[in-house]
């Protein structure tokens, strides 16, 4: 039983630790809005959206009043628009058109974001799901609010190499129709392998076909908790360390599950899942790679990052299940670089590159994550970096994920200012050999052997 005791014990990392709810998102099934009709499509959409979340933001700030715990994001998911939009677009205008309404209905209820105008292609794509990645640069530099994901591989299926081309040519164009804004539009495109159905954190999260109709995921973050947890424990053996991030984690998630459960009943919406991610901000003492000096790195990037990095993630884990029931998502530790000023400066310092990255990826929650690299980088660089990522994820059974941001117009040395969470970035090189024959190959990559299971 969670109580209001349990809430002020927590009081502390709230108010000296930057302990957030980092977002309450409905998931929202689109399904029942499909016909062959755009104009009509657009209309059930907006009303199925409206209608479904029209109390989320009120209903987060009464939680965030009654208990005082902060709620940074309210966010919307949706059931992928590639299958929702199948039968009704025609084209990738058709689409785009979509978007649109999602960032009309996500502005009318208050949300911060809307995730789901997606594709599931792990496979093959359909001519809908095509036509939907070919509207993306021109859907995310028209709209505010709206995310984008595109899921290439799975450990059951392999990598769809044909969909991962076409992603790297996507990423640039994106980027290119927002150069304006520093290529904005492409911090809200993210690519997966083995994306989850109940994410709650953008710019990934959709609402997967096997969800209820309308569900409450929500996601909590506590790096800074961690962190000073850790500072008393500083030089103690490995097992009271990590008995220290089990017990930590198992505050933090049941914070998470109150706020879950609390929306919940207040909206009338099963609760789904709780994500334990420490998602890090630019908040001086809120950062990922804070906590790996704290275990005993000079820098983020530094030999043993991998190994403390596997340390982390699986007591953040170990944690979590015993403080929900319903632990989903991604859970576990976000290495993002513009989102967490500890890994900005190890970039900085020269201990921390791309390679470094993805080498932890193997050990943590996502990938490959809001790193800007020279706007010049060709797509089949960037298909390359994503299919190495894919690779990582389909041999390994978990989720990875890339999101990353050619700057157009910048190179390295120059820096790239996001704003609010997105944080700011150095531009990282990045290999400069070529990929481009390889990604040239048409197919997929087969499944390993490890994935047959039946």
């Amino acid at each position: 039983m969670i109580n209001i005791f349990e809430v002020n014990e927590t009081n502390e990392m709230i108010e000296k630790e930057n302990l957030d709810v980092r977002t309450i998102t409905l998931g929202i099934s689109l399904l029942d809005c499909i016909t062959d009709d755009l104009k009509k499509l657009k209309g059930n959409i907006y009303d199925k959206i409206t209608t479904t979340a029209r109390d989320l933001v009120k209903v987060g700030k009464e939680i965030e009043k009654e208990y005082g715990i902060p709620i940074v994001n309210k966010r919307i998911s949706v059931t992928p628009v590639g299958l929702v939009g199948a039968s009704a677009c025609k084209s990738p205008d058709d689409f785009a058109k979509l978007a649109d309404t999602l960032d009309e209905a996500a502005g009318a209820v208050g949300v911060n974001f809307i995730g789901g105008y997606s594709a599931l292609v792990c496979k093959g794509m359909t001519k809908a799901e095509e036509m939907l990645i070919r509207s993306i640069p021109q859907a995310l530099s028209s709209t505010r609010l709206v995310c984008s994901s595109v899921n290439l591989g799975s450990t059951r299926t392999g990598i769809n190499m044909d969909a991962v081309r076409l992603m790297g040519k996507i990423i640039k164009e994106t980027a290119e129709a927002t150069k304006d804004s520093d290529s904005l539009g492409c911090a809200k495109l993210v690519v997966f392998c083995n994306a989850p159905d109940d994410n709650p954190f953008m710019a990934g999260a959709f609402h997967g076909v096997t969800e209820a109709d309308a569900v409450i995921n929500v996601g909590v973050s506590g790096p800074g908790v961690v962190n000073t947890a850790l500072k008393k424990v500083r030089g103690e053996s490995f097992e009271v360390l990590c008995e220290t991030i089990k017990k930590t984690a198992f505050k933090v998630t049941r914070v998470g599950q109150l706020v879950a459960g609390e929306a919940s009943v207040r909206l009338g919406i099963p609760f789904g899942i709780v994500d334990l991610s420490l998602a890090p901000t630019p908040a001086v003492g809120d950062s990922v790679a804070d906590i790996l000096c704290e275990i005993g790195l000079e820098h983020a990037g530094a030999p043993g990052t991998t190994a403390a990095l596997a340390l982390l993630n699986d007591q953040v884990k170990k944690g979590g299940v015993m403080a929900s029931s319903y632990v989903g998502g991604l859970s576990g530790a976000f290495i993002p670089v513009s989102e967490d000023q500890g890994m900005i400066d190890a970039v900085c310092a020269g201990s921390l590159t791309i390679e470094k990255l993805e080498a932890m990826t193997c050990v943590c929650s996502v990938g490959l994550d809001m790193i800007a690299i020279p706007g010049d980088t060709a797509a089949s660089t960037i298909s390359g970096m994503i299919a190495d990522e894919m690779a990582i994820g389909m041999v390994n059974q978990k989720t990875t994920a890339v999101r990353i941001i050619p700057v157009i117009g910048k190179g390295v040395g120059e820096n790239v200012e996001f704003g609010g969470l997105l944080g700011h970035a150095p531009i990282m090189p990045v290999n400069p050999y070529s990929c481009e024959a390889f990604v040239n190959r048409k197919g997929r990559i087969p499944a390993p052997i490890h994935s047959f299971k039946n």
